[in-house]
């Protein structure tokens, strides 16, 4: 996690309130913000992978809870007092989010404080983590009671084994364990409190107040889970009102939202309805630049030729060829002079832009208007996909990346560059100068981007970055060539309408601070990634 505001967040009113972490929204956003309750054995930072995501499209607060991180303990974690303590450190409205344990706690929470609590989301958690009558879908109170005994011996070798469990069964655990074990610190000067966070972890059983729950919910259950049973999903949905929704993720182990970030992100977003970008508008921007882009599209030319370059040997070996955010074409040409036997296939969201391609190039190519993260291909189809700075427009990045996996072959090869988040980081700084809309598109981390793939199951992936700066007499020829491109702001959270004069004024003004031997820079950060289809 990077960026984060330390805070005693609003509403504490004892002396030592738990430690929380805010780490605001990427933009302007109008929903209440999410608080993370982490699970047992971890801290705050436990939510590290899935943060920036979060970030999206809300403010986050990540709590420490008592006797974790750097939160003193409760005495004998005693329910009623814990919930208490986080209760002191929420605002007045939010949306609890809770892993493991946490989300245990944040059902308790939700039920005690419907006025505060707005809805809550668990990931891998259940309503009774002991099995107990009526509720067998948990772990045994045998296996239980030997864990916390060991703990008890021997800390370190237990919570040692603790993170084995929460890595076993996930598609990726060799990985996951050892991202795991260099992520978390072990129980050290804490084993006292861990103790009896474990002792109570046994004690909960929120099944009352989980029929209680007034506000709505969302329950994400992990498929390959050893400690949380994914069979538990379905008493969950038993039990639960009507406005409680369930999922489970299959193939992931207990700590999903390090190996399925991406995919429990887009869960969450789609369960507050947090904004995203308008596919239509995306289009019609494009197609209005038709004409103009070629003109204008330098850093696209460079940057779609260095990919090329790039993946010369498994382009040459290429027979059934899918350019995916094709444009006007230009690369279709090369192709269809580099490959006269080979099926081309152009795909753009933007009709415009597929218009301009059928009229102005020869390609022997066939030309297609389709959305990336539903394309209307078979299983199978091709055996490369092309895509030079366009995916970044797809804001769904696990179902772009399982449908890249579903139109590919066996072994096929996706090759594609797309900008990072250090992209137009000029323009961005001098913007947050002037108000916090959002006036410069987001993109996705290099992280988030390999943890979908890796979901999708690309494998073998391998990676190039590199920082192209173009250059610009004044700041309103770079703005002139942003919407020559059709490439300017189209996120949630931009401006409603023409900004004014005033603002305009002041940007400039912020703007020339990154002057030099007369010139004003862009930045872009560009990744180009090469990987296999599993």
């Amino acid at each position: 996690m990077t960026d984060p505001t330390t805070d005693a967040v609003a509403g504490n009113s004892i002396d030592v309130p738990l430690a929380s972490y805010r780490y605001p929204a990427l933009g302007s956003h109008s929903g209440d913000p999410l608080v993370l309750l982490h699970g047992w054995g971890c801290d705050s930072q436990s939510w590290q992978p899935l943060v920036p995501a979060l970030q999206a499209f809300a403010d986050v607060i990540v709590v420490d809870l008592p006797g974790f991180g750097a939160s003193a303990p409760v005495p004998g974690f005693d329910l009623d007092a814990v919930l208490q303590r986080i209760e002191e450190c929420l605002p007045s409205r939010c949306v609890l989010v809770g892993w493991s344990l946490g989300g245990m706690l944040a059902v308790a929470l939700a039920e005690r404080c419907p006025d505060r609590v707005q809805r809550v989301i668990t990931l891998a958690s259940n309503l009774s983590f002991v099995a107990r009558p009526g509720w067998p879908d948990a772990m045994a109170p045998a296996v239980n009671r030997r864990f916390n005994g060991s703990f008890q011996a021997d800390p370190a070798l237990a919570w040692r084994r603790f993170t084995g469990l929460m890595a076993q069964g996930d598609s990726a655990e060799r990985d996951l364990l050892k991202r795991l074990r260099q992520a978390f610190k072990g129980p050290a000067a804490n084993a006292e409190a861990w103790h009896d966070a474990l002792q109570q972890l046994a004690q909960i059983d929120n099944r009352e107040r989980f029929q209680r729950l007034a506000q709505p919910g969302l329950h994400i259950y992990a498929g390959a889970d050893a400690l949380v049973p994914s069979a538990a999903a379905d008493a969950v949905a038993a039990l639960g009102q009507r406005q409680q929704r369930v999922q489970v993720i299959a193939g992931a182990g207990h700590a999903l939202h390090w190996s399925r970030p991406v995919e429990v992100a887009e869960s969450i977003g789609r369960f507050l309805g947090a904004a995203r970008r308008d596919k239509r508008r995306v289009a019609d921007s494009f197609s209005r630049a038709a004409q103009s882009y070629d003109r204008v599209a330098r850093l696209q030319r460079a940057v779609s030729e260095r990919l090329l370059e790039l993946n010369r040997g498994p382009i040459d070996q290429a027979s059934r060829i899918l350019d995916l955010g094709c444009g006007t074409g230009h690369i279709m040409e090369c192709l269809s002079q580099r490959h006269p036997d080979a099926q081309l296939l152009g795909l753009d969201l933007a009709e415009g832009m597929l218009q301009f391609a059928r009229s102005q190039r020869t390609a022997r190519a066939n030309w297609l208007c389709a959305d990336a993260e539903a394309l209307p291909l078979a299983p199978a189809s091709v055996d490369l996909v092309y895509s030079s700075l366009s995916i970044q427009w797809c804001e769904q990045l696990g179902t772009l990346f399982k449908e890249l996996q579903r139109v590919l072959m066996p072994g096929g090869t996706l090759a594609f560059a797309t900008l990072g988040p250090g992209t137009l980081r000029e323009l961005k700084q001098a913007w947050r100068s002037v108000d916090d809309l959002v006036h410069v598109n987001r993109f996705a981390p290099r992280q988030e981007l390999e943890n979908a793939m890796q979901a999708a199951g690309f494998n073998d992936l391998q990676w190039h970055t590199e920082e192209r700066v173009l250059h610009y007499p004044e700041l309103v020829t770079l703005t002139r060539e942003l919407k020559a491109l059709g490439a300017h702001n189209v996120n949630p959270g931009g401006p409603p309408g023409l900004t004014g004069r005033r603002k305009i004024m002041a940007l400039k003004a912020a703007y020339e601070n990154f002057r030099e031997e007369g010139q004003l820079p862009a930045s872009y950060e560009v990744y180009y990634c090469r990987a296999r289809a599993g």
